[in-house]
């Protein structure tokens, strides 16, 4: 069965960086988009950025420029590079197989002084 493995949260100070990972199992991954998603403490699960199979990507307004989403196939994983980190960002991050309603347990990102 599909299986989604969220990793490399923490805890970090304003404009620090965080590289989360995914590893996915039980699919054929390279054919599918990949996106991060997060939630916050009474909030709906919000996207965050998108890896499509062929290499294109796309980010929320609030984390373009910051963040940095990428794939490795041959590994069946995903990545999240967090840069300039903000208190904003705080939130339990996903990451999503295509438009499948199936999540890991994700993993925490808490950025506070």
């Amino acid at each position: 069965q599909v299986q989604l493995v969220e990793s490399g949260g923490g805890l970090v100070q304003p404009g620090g960086s965080l590289n989360l990972s995914c590893a996915v199992s039980g699919v054929n991954f390279r054919y599918y988009t990949m996106n991060w998603y997060r939630q916050a403490p009474g909030k709906e699960r919000e996207f965050v950025a998108e890896a499509m199979y062929g290499g294109a990507t796309n980010y929320r307004i609030s984390v373009k420029g910051r963040f940095t989403i990428s794939r490795d196939n041959a590994k069946s994983m995903v990545y999240l590079q967090m840069n300039n980190l903000k208190p904003e960002d705080t939130a339990v991050y996903y990451c999503r197989l295509g438009s499948l309603e199936h999540w890991g347990q994700g993993t925490q990102v808490t950025v506070s002084s």
